[in-house]
């Protein structure tokens, strides 16, 4: 078999193996992955859900004690959507940025700009005390931490084709653990002094500050990640310019190579015109359509299972809820770990995609089912079967993410460009996120208040985005692409 002829079945190569294509090494067997390197990313991959998450338990009893709502609980909510939101809207206004920086200047800069980041804002937060403080926290974590996509490029870096589905089996099992760690912390260290009178009662600062020991607990988290990060975690990449440099360069530097040219800059990041290539849309908009999915299905789970049964729900309260996601966490994590790379090999990344996405059309349909088993029957054993059995559907609709990963980092328009792309990708599918939950709770609630479709029009309208999905799934090419 010759080169030519094997430009689609080429691995990825390393980040520092910058060569010529007709120089690629074909290679054989699988590459083990670079344990010592991958697990620092995969324990920062933890330690980022455990940012966002860890305020959810206190997060109601904070904006009350700030008064904010003067005593309006009604309003308790509305606040602390914004708070949920404000992480993640200001970092979808800056991901972009910073993954294209860490193009320029190197992946672990930016790591550690972004681990300082959670740190300052994580004190930050525990010690606020009115609504803009706490908001101005939040907004400066969102702002300055791009390490979610950084990761995702390290990874990039650091793996080839042959081992690069075992590397993205581990990252759901990370993320969840990061999900479930996160509230775990905030629950049991939030007002100490209450919680633990015999431990904390003679803390002033914690009397003052009840919020902070749990916030600063994952701030001195971030600090020992970034020693960590500093000491042991190698670069990646080949920086084209140092960080003091950058400001002087970044308007300097272009690409003279026009866009559709095959013959790129193999080593220098390129403009974000250049970055809008067909592959590279491709692979957003398979992206864009799983992630519209999977929080449209999050967002209206806990919502259909706190419904009144004769409304079409389940009538559960808050410890049932949080007892079966926690339990979708646990199982999503561990069958990822255990499945996903078995799965990849068996039916390549376009059908596992596909076949992730198909399995969403029974969990939907599901819904209704358990709905009417619940009318009929009440909270049987036959009902919770069906439950996990659209847990289970869940689990496998996930194996998407982890396809949709590596088809992202193979569409780069070339290996210096591999932050922007990913950069790129983040930003629209946080916009999807940011609009998804409002638009199929807005569905969830009409379908039940007008009965439209016998109460089940936002199960359809959710069908339609996997029917969305699977043409777009279809679109992308049998292997993934490579430079």
């Amino acid at each position: 078999m010759t080169l030519e002829t094997t430009d689609e079945e080429t691995p990825l190569l390393h980040a520092n193996d910058y060569v010529e294509p007709q120089q690629k090494p074909v290679i054989t067997g699988k590459t083990p992955l670079p344990w010592s390197q991958f697990s620092i990313i995969l324990s920062l991959q933890v330690l980022e859900p455990m940012t966002s998450q860890v305020i959810s338990p206190f997060a109601p009893q904070l904006i009350r004690s700030i008064g904010v709502t003067n005593g309006e609980e009604a309003r308790v909510a509305i606040y602390v959507g914004v708070l949920q939101s404000l992480f993640f809207a200001t970092e979808a206004l800056t991901t972009f940025h910073w993954s294209r920086l860490s193009d320029r200047v190197g992946r672990k800069p930016i790591l550690l700009i972004g681990l300082t980041g959670i740190s300052i804002s994580m004190y930050s937060f525990g010690l606020s005390r009115t609504f803009w403080s706490v908001v101005l926290s939040r907004c400066l974590c969102g702002a300055l931490n791009g390490n979610v996509v950084v990761m995702k490029s390290m990874i990039a870096d650091i793996t080839d084709s042959t081992n690069m589905s075992q590397a993205y089996a581990y990252i759901p099992f990370a993320w969840q653990a990061g999900i479930a760690l996160g509230p775990l912390i905030g629950g049991l260290l939030a007002s100490p002094t209450v919680q633990y009178p015999e431990l904390f009662g003679r803390f002033e600062l914690l009397k003052a500050y009840p919020y902070f020991l749990p916030c600063g607990v994952i701030g001195t988290l971030a600090l020992v990640w970034w020693c960590i990060t500093f000491f042991f975690l190698s670069e990646s990449t080949q920086p084209s310019t140092s960080f003091a440099r950058f400001l002087g360069l970044y308007k300097s530097e272009r690409s003279t190579v026009p866009s559709d040219s095959g013959l790129r800059s193999k080593t220098k990041p390129l403009p974000f015109r250049d970055l809008l290539v067909t592959r590279v849309v491709i692979a957003t908009c398979a992206y864009a359509a799983t992630a519209l999915i999977e929080i449209s299905f999050r967002a209206v789970q806990p919502v259909f299972y706190a419904t009144p049964i004769e409304m079409g729900g389940l009538g559960l309260d808050a410890p049932a809820i949080g007892i079966i996601l926690a339990m979708l966490g646990i199982l999503n994590g561990v069958l990822q770990l255990l499945l996903f790379v078995r799965l990849h090999d068996w039916l390549g990344g376009r059908n596992l995609y596909l076949f992730s996405v198909f399995s969403c059309f029974p969990m939907l349909a599901l819904f209704p089912a358990i709905s009417f088993a619940a009318k009929a029957q009440g909270l049987s054993h036959f009902v919770y079967l069906l439950v996990g059995l659209q847990l289970l559907a869940f689990v496998i609709s996930y194996s998407a993410f982890g396809v949709v990963f590596m088809y992202i980092n193979a569409s780069a328009p070339n290996r210096a460009s591999i932050g922007a792309t990913n950069g790129l990708v983040q930003t629209v599918v946080s916009v999807i996120r940011a609009i998804g939950p409002a638009v199929a709770n807005s569905a969830y609630s009409l379908s039940i208040e007008k009965q439209l479709l016998g109460g089940n029009m936002v199960y359809w309208l959710m069908a339609g985005m996997v029917c969305i999905a699977v043409g777009v799934g279809s679109a992308l090419p049998r292997r993934l692409w490579c430079e």
